[in-house]
């Protein structure tokens, strides 16, 4: 099994930045793909940026391309999601998966173990 605790959310406001963390703990080495997803009030988990296990191949959802920024520390087990320029429209929980599977996928059922989620709320 694999545990995932993300950190990092709060209360901005609209053009602030934030940086999200998420450290994996237990079967560790087992993991690939890892991924950002957000969940706003009334809607369906998006995907918001995605990692391969090297780093090299991240994806991001156009709504977040040039303001967001995945990275990945495989010798602490953790990623990361800078976040600059901050909307309003970017408020939702914000989750961390990881897979095991090699393969870049955007959707949450690609996705086999999920942390907890972190609040992110921008006002205007």
């Amino acid at each position: 099994q694999v545990q995932l605790v993300e950190s990092g959310g709060g209360l901005v406001q609209a053009g602030d930045s934030l940086r999200l963390s998420c450290a994996a703990s237990g079967r560790t080495f087992s993991i690939s793909m890892m991924g950002w997803f957000r969940q706003a009030p009334g809607k369906e988990r998006e995907v918001v940026a995605t990692i391969n296990r090297s780093g090299g191949n991240t994806y991001y959802v156009d709504s977040v391309k040039g303001r967001f920024t995945i990275s990945r520390d495989n010798a602490k087990n953790t990623i990361y999601l800078q976040m600059n320029s901050l909307k309003p429209a970017d408020t939702a929980v914000y989750y961390c998966a990881a897979s095991e599977s090699v393969f870049t996928t955007t959707y949450p059922n690609g996705y086999k173990y999920w942390g907890q989620g972190t609040q992110v709320t921008v006002s205007t």
